[in-house]
């Protein structure tokens, strides 16, 4: 039998017309996997979230909270045996993809807060967590982008207080921060429950050690494709038939 040059180039057309859907999607998952590991998200404490969240104002510093040194940078300024709390203020921000660009007058407004906040004779721990990247700290937390959490941390076992409020990102101002501070009540604030499943230290999702684990779950839930998905899914009719 002879070959004609058309039909020999026409044969890799042929073979992957011949392709089932099922090994599209394999080759997909297989790319897939080939480059996750470069998108996971950081767990180091390189600051990141907002622009001049870096930067020291006067004797207040706005830390950076990652997957890694949260707990212990809430800790750090607690003395063993107090009994009045080390207030933290946490801004949860964000990007594109978890704050749709909409966080930015939120930050700036936060910054701004940092200023006045150094010029009180007294004020908050301040600190930042960036949902963009650390995604997996938000998500342990059930931490809405735009929104405030107040930890009032005593030394270990001692119960820690936790308190959150969302901003209206178009219209909060640094001012609107510092008087929720000043006026020394957590009535405007949200309480969570210290037994509740999403509360940081206490919760049942803490306590039981499934936090991180349900945080990388919903990361993994919002970054794989649904491609992806449906390869998952032929699987599993696959293994049931």
């Amino acid at each position: 039998m002879r070959f004609s040059t058309s039909t020999v180039l026409a044969l890799p057309l042929l073979a992957a017309a011949a392709e089932s859907p099922f090994q599209q999607y394999k080759a997909k998952f297989q790319n897939f996997l080939g480059s996750f590991g470069a998108s996971t998200p950081s767990t180091d404490s390189i600051p990141h979230p907002v622009e001049s969240v870096k930067a020291k104002v006067g004797a207040k510093k706005i830390e950076t909270l990652t997957l890694s040194n949260w707990k212990d940078t809430l800790y750090a300024p607690v003395q063993p045996g107090a009994t009045v709390p080390e207030e933290w203020w946490v801004l949860i921000t964000g990007g594109n993809k978890t704050c749709f660009g909409r966080c930015e007058n939120v930050e700036k407004a936060f910054n701004a807060s940092a200023v006045e906040f150094a010029a009180l004779k007294k004020s908050p721990h301040i600190a930042a967590l960036d949902c963009e990247e650390y995604p997996v700290l938000c998500n342990a937390w059930s931490a809405g982008t735009g929104s405030i959490y107040v930890f009032d941390v005593l030394p270990e076992p001692a119960q820690t207080e936790v308190y959150w409020k969302r901003f209206n990102l178009t219209t909060v101002t640094s001012k609107d921060i510092v008087d929720l501070w000043t006026k020394g009540s957590k009535a405007d604030l949200s309480r969570i429950e210290p037994d509740s499943w999403f509360h940081p230290l206490t919760g049942k999702l803490a306590t039981y050690g499934l936090a991180v684990p349900l945080g990388y779950f919903f990361w993994i839930l919002n970054v794989i494709p649904s491609w992806a998905m449906m390869l998952i899914v032929s699987f599993l009719s696959r293994s049931m038939m």
